[in-house]
């Protein structure tokens, strides 16, 4: 059986130059970085609207908010107006049921940090509650919180895990490159797929990469 394609959100976008780059190369969801304890792409709440206000519908916008308390993940919502929240540290279920009562029209993505079999147990756990899961590879144990953007794999068989028991989408991140989105897809079995700095020269987002990531994508499974 030939699998789906993924549906494929670049991150740490930073500037309206950079979304036009990546949607003609074929993404489907911008990642915008709000203010974070470490990790790339940080840019301030004005630019993430600016940029938000410009993307052409059909393609989702993603707010990175390391916040834990639904009234301020609120407020920064209303100020950048974007499609998606997507929470890349944990919250307590009351703040998740009260965004959800909030924002009933913006989607949830909380974000699990694939670290041993507990992150297993807290995806499945707080899946009925969002509306996608995205693994990834930080910390959140570190003194300095990692929440993202490390580069680097995690074990993919624990993300299979997730995504055939949760019952939600599931983007799968951490070190996804040309080389190695076949063998991730194929592990996986991902919703979709989440990258930032392997398709980025000196920090900037590189055309060349990004064709290259996303001709390794189609050449795994139609459309």
């Amino acid at each position: 059986m030939r699998l789906r394609r993924p549906f494929v959100k670049i991150c740490c976008i930073s500037s309206p130059e950079e979304a036009q780059l990546a949607i003609a190369a074929g993404a489907s969801a911008l990642g915008l970085v709000s203010a974070m304890p470490s990790g790339p792409g940080v840019i301030d709440e004005d630019l993430i609207a600016q940029i938000a206000a410009v993307v052409p519908p059909g393609i989702d916008t993603f707010l990175l908010t390391s916040r834990q308390d639904a009234t301020s993940i609120i407020e920064q919502h209303r100020r950048c107006l974007t499609t998606t929240l997507q929470l890349v540290d944990a919250l307590p279920e009351a703040e998740l049921r009260r965004l959800r009562r909030k924002l009933p029209g913006v989607q949830l993505v909380q974000v699990i940090h694939v670290i041993g079999e507990q992150s297993v147990a807290q995806a499945l756990a707080v899946a009925p509650l969002v509306d996608a899961l995205l693994l990834d590879s930080g910390n959140p144990a570190l003194a300095v919180k990692q929440l993202g953007g490390t580069g680097r794999t995690h074990d993919w068989a624990l993300s299979r895990r997730i995504v055939a028991h949760s019952g939600v989408p599931v983007f799968l991140a951490g070190g996804l490159r040309a080389h190695n989105v076949a063998e991730a897809i194929a592990e996986v079995q991902p919703h979709g797929l989440d990258l930032c700095s392997s398709v980025r020269s000196d920090g900037r987002l590189d055309a060349v990469k990004l064709q290259a990531f996303f001709d390794a994508v189609a050449a795994t499974a139609p459309i």
